[in-house]
């Protein structure tokens, strides 16, 4: 199986995940892998796949989020930029704090516009409100969100709009200054015009940080994305370039999804 797309050196700067033999079990049932594959840096990757195929266990093991699912075991090896993010000593909050995460449904907190984007900076024990704010603004121009909030900083975050709300969440993640984005479905719930706003952000985040997808959208995947790594039961089945995936695939199983054979 093709699980590995070929990269020119230019392709791998800051922000590049190395993936070895990543496994995922809850309990003693195998839920993923073995994974392997290397995410280029300051590019987007889409993870495509039917449901329950495995894609947001495997996001979820970028950041070590599945270590707050009760029975969930990973084995295997990550490292973001030759660094592994799991083992004796790694700090999981300091992992979360430079691989970010953007979940399917936006989750603002009852909070002013303003302290959702600070609240991460704040736990970090940010106190100088002049740099605070200075974040603040940076993060939510970042998300594309700033001209519509920047008169209401301080209006409660839960009076935004849905494709808002999730630009917020976009905002809250950007403001620790991550190297990396990883987003669960994040315009899934979200109408067609709040979708474009999302996907034309993705686009513009790629400049600056590695952003890796989980979408069951795969025109949207075709759309936003550089690289592809298609799942099945639990597998990693190919992994290339999207432009490959979407109109050569290698593996007749990828060819069959993508013209929907099944899925």
């Amino acid at each position: 199986m093709n699980t590995q797309a070929e990269l020119s050196p230019s392709e791998s700067p800051t922000g590049s995940l190395s993936v070895s033999r990543l496994f995922v079990y809850y309990g003693d049932k195998r839920a993923m892998g073995p994974v392997n594959m290397t995410i280029p840096g300051k590019r987007v990757t889409a993870l495509i796949g039917p449901s329950g195929c495995g894609k947001s266990t495997f996001l979820r093991s970028l950041n070590r989020m599945n270590e707050m699912i009760i029975g969930c075991r990973v084995e295997g090896e990550v490292k973001l930029d030759d660094e592994p993010i799991y083992g004796p000593g790694v700090d999981a909050v300091a992992v979360r704090r430079r691989i970010g995460m953007v979940f399917q449904k936006s989750n603002p907190f009852p909070k002013s516009i303003y302290d959702n984007v600070a609240y991460g900076l704040r736990i970090g024990g940010l106190t100088d409100r002049g740099e605070l704010t200075g974040k603040v603004e940076h993060a939510l121009k970042q998300s594309a969100l700033w001209e519509e909030v920047k008169d209401r900083l301080h209006e409660s975050a839960l009076g935004l709009s849905g494709g808002q709300q999730q630009r917020l969440c976009i905002a809250r993640a950007l403001a620790v200054e991550p190297d990396v984005l990883l987003m669960d479905e994040p315009a899934s719930a979200l109408d067609p015009i709040a979708t474009a706003h999302i996907e034309e952000l993705i686009h513009e985040l790629a400049h600056d940080y590695t952003v890796v997808i989980v979408t069951h959208n795969m025109q949207q995947a075709a759309r936003v994305s550089h690289h592809t790594a298609f799942f099945y039961m639990g597998d990693l089945i190919e992994f290339d370039r999207t432009q490959v995936i979407f109109t050569k695939p290698n593996q007749s199983k990828t060819e069959d999804y993508i013209t929907g054979r099944f899925g």
